[in-house]
C-alpha cells in the first residue's frame, strides 16, 4: 500500500494530539477495560507493500533442467483503492488478515493470511545453467541447448513468472504486546492506549503462481509450494478501548521447492528467498 510512511506520520501526530486529552483523566487502574487483555480476540485487516531478495530459480521438466541466477522481482501495489474494503473484490490488493487471541495479559497466539505479489521484472538479463531439449515441433524449442554461466534476456516468449494470487503465507504466529501509554503521559488508556509488539511466526506458502515458460500451457491453481518463518515488530494504537490501528515491519524467509508452473505434473520449479514487507491494519479487540 503506497504512502505508509505518511500513515505513519499521522499516527504519531494522532498519538501526541490525545496525549493533550487524556492527561486529566484519573480513572482508576484496576477499573479500566484495557488493564488487562487475558480472555481477549482481536481481528485486523489492512495492506502491505514487499521488497524481495533476488533469488535463484529452477524449472525442471521432462526435457529442460536448468537454474536462472539472481532473479529479480517486485511486488504489484494497488494503491489507495475501494477494493481494500469492496467485499467482491477485497482479495485483489495486497492484504493481510490475521485473527487472534490473549493467551495472557502480554502473549497472543494467532492465525494470519499475508496476500502478497511476487512478480518477476520482466527483459531483465540472468545468467542461466542447465539444458532445454525439447521437441523440434514445440514452440519453445528455439531455446534448446546446453548453458553454462550464459546470459540470457527473460523476454515473454522464454518466460513469465509471478506468484500474483497470490504469494499467500499462511502462518500461526506467537507475539508479544507492551503498553507504552505511560511513556507519553497518557492516564485514561481506556481512551487511548498505546502498545509495542512484536513476535515469530511461521506457515506455509499456497501460491497460485502464473507462469508462462517456453510458451507451454500454464498453471492457473492454488498450490501448497512450501514454507515460510517470519518475525514482526510494530506499533499498536487503541483507540476507545475496541478498535485499533497497527503498523508492523516485517522480515521473514520463504523457500518454495514445489511451485507448479504448467498443466503437467512433471514440470516445476523452486526458489527461495528473503522478503520484507510494511503493513497498515485496522482492526477490533473485545471479550465474548
Amino acid at each position: 500500500m503506497k504512502k505508509l510512511c505518511s500513515v505513519s506520520l499521522f499516527c504519531l501526530a494522532l498519538l501526541c494530539s490525545i496525549n493533550l486529552l487524556s492527561q486529566d483523566d484519573q480513572q482508576n487502574d484496576t477499573d479500566r477495560y484495557t488493564a488487562s487483555n487475558k480472555g481477549k480476540f482481536f481481528v485486523s485487516w489492512g495492506g502491505n507493500r514487499e521488497t524481495f531478495t533476488d533469488s535463484d530459480i529452477t524449472f525442471k521438466g521432462d526435457a529442460y533442467d536448468f537454474t536462472l541466477s539472481d532473479v529479480t522481482a517486485h511486488d504489484k501495489p494497488k494503491g489507495w483503492h475501494i477494493d481494500y474494503i469492496n467485499p467482491a473484490n477485497m482479495t485483489i490488493p495486497q492484504t493481510n488478515f490475521k485473527m487472534g487471541y490473549f493467551v495472557s495479559d502480554k502473549y497472543t497466539i494467532s492465525l494470519g493470511l499475508d496476500h502478497m505479489k511476487y512478480v518477476m521484472t520482466q527483459n531483465q538479463s540472468v545468467k542461466i545453467d542447465g539444458t532445454i531439449n525439447l521437441a523440434p515441433s514445440e514452440e519453445g524449442s528455439l531455446y534448446n541447448g546446453t548453458y553454462q554461466n550464459e546470459s540470457i534476456v527473460l523476454t515473454e516468449d522464454f518466460l513469465t513468472f509471478e506468484h500474483t494470487d497470490g504469494l499467500n503465507y499462511i502462518y500461526t504466529e506467537f507475539s508479544r504486546y507492551d503498553d507504552i501509554s505511560s511513556i507519553f503521559k497518557i492516564n485514561n488508556t481506556d481512551k487511548f492506549q498505546t502498545n509495542l509488539t512484536e513476535g515469530i511466526a511461521a506457515g506455509v506458502l499456497y501460491p497460485k503462481t502464473n507462469t508462462s515458460l517456453l510458451q507451454k500451457e500454464r498453471n492457473d491453481e492454488f498450490h501448497l509450494a512450501g514454507f515460510g518463518i517470519s518475525l514482526h515488530a510494530g506499533l499498536n494504537l487503541t483507540f476507545f478501548k475496541h478498535f485499533f490501528i497497527q503498523g508492523d515491519l516485517k522480515g521473514g524467509y520463504i523457500n518454495m521447492s514445489d511451485i507448479r508452473t504448467t498443466n503437467s505434473s512433471i514440470d516445476s520449479a523452486s526458489q527461495h528467498f528473503f522478503y520484507f514487507q510494511k503493513v497498515i491494519a485496522f482492526g477490533g479487540i473485545f471479550r465474548i
